[in-house]
Protein backbone atom coordinates (compact mmCIF):
# COMPACT_ATOMS: atom_id res chain seq x y z
CA UNK A 1 0.00 0.00 0.00
CA UNK A 2 3.10 2.35 0.68
CA UNK A 3 4.34 1.95 -2.91
CA UNK A 4 0.48 2.58 -4.40
CA UNK A 5 0.70 5.92 -2.59
CA UNK A 6 3.91 7.09 -3.30
CA UNK A 7 3.29 6.07 -7.19
CA UNK A 8 0.01 8.29 -7.23
CA UNK A 9 1.78 11.15 -5.16
CA UNK A 10 4.34 11.99 -7.60
CA UNK A 11 2.83 14.16 -10.06
CA UNK A 12 4.41 15.01 -13.73
CA UNK A 13 5.68 18.83 -14.43
CA UNK A 14 2.48 21.06 -14.94
CA UNK A 15 2.04 23.12 -18.10
CA UNK A 16 2.89 26.38 -16.75
CA UNK A 17 6.13 24.74 -15.27
CA UNK A 18 7.23 23.49 -18.75
CA UNK A 19 6.21 26.74 -20.60
CA UNK A 20 8.63 28.34 -18.36
CA UNK A 21 11.39 25.68 -18.87
CA UNK A 22 11.05 26.53 -22.30
CA UNK A 23 11.04 30.04 -21.93
CA UNK A 24 14.49 30.04 -19.98
CA UNK A 25 15.87 27.51 -22.63
CA UNK A 26 15.10 30.26 -25.63
CA UNK A 27 15.72 32.91 -23.38
CA UNK A 28 19.42 31.07 -23.11
CA UNK A 29 19.91 30.29 -26.94
CA UNK A 30 19.39 33.50 -28.09
CA UNK A 31 21.69 34.62 -25.85
CA UNK A 32 24.20 32.19 -27.40
CA UNK A 33 23.15 32.78 -31.22
CA UNK A 34 23.95 36.49 -30.42
CA UNK A 35 27.37 35.48 -28.42
CA UNK A 36 27.98 33.29 -31.92
CA UNK A 37 27.31 36.24 -33.84
CA UNK A 38 29.35 38.85 -32.07
CA UNK A 39 32.13 36.20 -32.36
CA UNK A 40 32.20 35.48 -35.88
CA UNK A 41 31.91 39.28 -36.72
CA UNK A 42 35.05 39.57 -34.34
CA UNK A 43 36.86 36.87 -36.02
CA UNK A 44 36.32 38.40 -39.77
CA UNK A 45 37.49 41.99 -38.99
CA UNK A 46 40.53 40.03 -37.00
CA UNK A 47 40.69 38.20 -40.36
CA UNK A 48 40.56 41.52 -42.76
CA UNK A 49 43.06 42.64 -40.17
CA UNK A 50 45.25 40.38 -39.81
CA UNK A 51 44.89 40.12 -44.05
CA UNK A 52 45.70 43.98 -44.65
CA UNK A 53 48.36 44.06 -42.68
CA UNK A 54 49.87 41.03 -44.48
CA UNK A 55 49.59 42.82 -47.98
CA UNK A 56 50.77 46.17 -46.97
CA UNK A 57 54.15 44.23 -45.33
CA UNK A 58 54.34 41.84 -48.24
CA UNK A 59 53.87 44.96 -50.43
CA UNK A 60 56.94 47.17 -48.67
CA UNK A 61 59.38 44.28 -48.43
CA UNK A 62 58.64 43.48 -52.17
CA UNK A 63 60.10 47.28 -52.93
CA UNK A 64 62.76 46.67 -50.14
CA UNK A 65 63.81 43.16 -52.05
CA UNK A 66 64.18 44.32 -55.68
CA UNK A 67 66.65 46.21 -57.37
CA UNK A 68 66.88 49.45 -57.65
CA UNK A 69 66.37 50.36 -61.26
CA UNK A 70 63.47 48.14 -61.00
CA UNK A 71 61.72 49.99 -57.73
CA UNK A 72 59.05 50.96 -59.46
CA UNK A 73 58.02 47.84 -61.08
CA UNK A 74 55.59 45.40 -58.98
CA UNK A 75 54.94 41.82 -60.02
CA UNK A 76 51.51 41.65 -57.87
CA UNK A 77 51.00 38.01 -58.92
CA UNK A 78 54.71 36.59 -58.76
CA UNK A 79 54.88 35.75 -62.29
CA UNK A 80 57.98 37.54 -63.17
CA UNK A 81 56.69 39.59 -65.65
CA UNK A 82 55.82 43.28 -63.86
CA UNK A 83 51.82 43.77 -63.80
CA UNK A 84 52.23 47.56 -62.57
CA UNK A 85 54.54 50.45 -63.36
CA UNK A 86 54.00 53.26 -60.38
CA UNK A 87 53.30 56.76 -61.61
CA UNK A 88 53.22 60.42 -60.07
CA UNK A 89 50.41 60.89 -62.28
CA UNK A 90 47.74 62.39 -59.14
CA UNK A 91 45.76 58.98 -59.71
CA UNK A 92 44.72 55.68 -57.87
CA UNK A 93 45.68 57.45 -54.18
CA UNK A 94 48.42 59.50 -56.20
CA UNK A 95 47.89 62.91 -54.54
CA UNK A 96 48.92 64.82 -57.02
CA UNK A 97 50.50 64.48 -60.43
CA UNK A 98 54.02 65.62 -60.91
CA UNK A 99 54.80 65.90 -56.98
CA UNK A 100 57.70 62.90 -57.18
CA UNK A 101 55.78 60.68 -55.28
CA UNK A 102 55.32 56.84 -57.15
CA UNK A 103 51.78 55.29 -56.32
CA UNK A 104 50.71 52.38 -57.07
CA UNK A 105 47.16 50.78 -56.21
CA UNK A 106 45.86 46.98 -55.50
CA UNK A 107 42.21 45.66 -54.18
CA UNK A 108 42.28 42.25 -53.11
CA UNK A 109 39.74 39.95 -51.00
CA UNK A 110 38.36 42.91 -49.37
CA UNK A 111 41.50 44.74 -48.72
CA UNK A 112 42.18 48.23 -50.59
CA UNK A 113 46.34 48.20 -51.13
CA UNK A 114 48.28 51.41 -51.79
CA UNK A 115 51.97 52.10 -51.80
CA UNK A 116 54.23 55.05 -52.87
CA UNK A 117 57.26 55.32 -52.93
CA UNK A 118 58.76 58.86 -52.26
CA UNK A 119 62.67 59.54 -53.78
CA UNK A 120 64.62 62.44 -51.33
CA UNK A 121 64.51 64.03 -54.64
CA UNK A 122 62.17 64.60 -56.96
CA UNK A 123 62.29 64.09 -60.77
CA UNK A 124 64.98 60.89 -60.70
CA UNK A 125 64.95 57.90 -58.64
CA UNK A 126 68.81 57.83 -59.45
CA UNK A 127 69.71 60.76 -58.43
CA UNK A 128 68.49 60.05 -54.96
CA UNK A 129 70.34 58.83 -52.05
CA UNK A 130 67.28 56.97 -50.13
CA UNK A 131 63.19 56.32 -51.09
CA UNK A 132 60.45 56.73 -48.42
CA UNK A 133 58.41 53.51 -48.82
CA UNK A 134 55.30 53.63 -47.61
CA UNK A 135 51.74 50.76 -47.45
CA UNK A 136 48.14 51.39 -46.60
CA UNK A 137 45.60 48.74 -46.42
CA UNK A 138 42.27 49.78 -45.47
CA UNK A 139 38.95 47.39 -45.18
CA UNK A 140 35.78 47.65 -43.84
CA UNK A 141 34.83 46.49 -40.14
CA UNK A 142 31.88 46.35 -38.33
CA UNK A 143 32.87 49.87 -36.60
CA UNK A 144 33.43 51.38 -40.09
CA UNK A 145 36.52 51.89 -42.42
CA UNK A 146 39.91 50.87 -40.73
CA UNK A 147 43.73 51.29 -41.88
CA UNK A 148 46.77 49.58 -41.69
CA UNK A 149 49.88 51.80 -42.17
CA UNK A 150 53.44 51.01 -42.69
CA UNK A 151 56.57 52.22 -44.05
CA UNK A 152 60.29 52.28 -44.40
CA UNK A 153 63.50 53.67 -45.82
CA UNK A 154 65.57 52.46 -48.24
CA UNK A 155 68.96 53.50 -49.41
CA UNK A 156 70.57 53.83 -52.83
CA UNK A 157 73.35 51.21 -53.08
CA UNK A 158 74.15 53.01 -56.13
CA UNK A 159 74.04 56.48 -54.86
CA UNK A 160 77.59 58.95 -55.23
CA UNK A 161 77.15 62.40 -54.38
CA UNK A 162 75.78 64.75 -51.38
CA UNK A 163 72.36 65.18 -50.30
Amino acid sequence: MTRDRFCHSTRGASFAEVLVAMTLTLIGLVGAMGALQAAERNVRTGTLATRALEMAESRVEAKRSVRWDRLLLDDLNHDGVPDLLMHDDGAGGDVAAGDGVYTGSWVQDGVQLAWTVTPSRSGSLSASGHVLIEARAVYEASEGQREVRIGTLRANPLFVGSQ
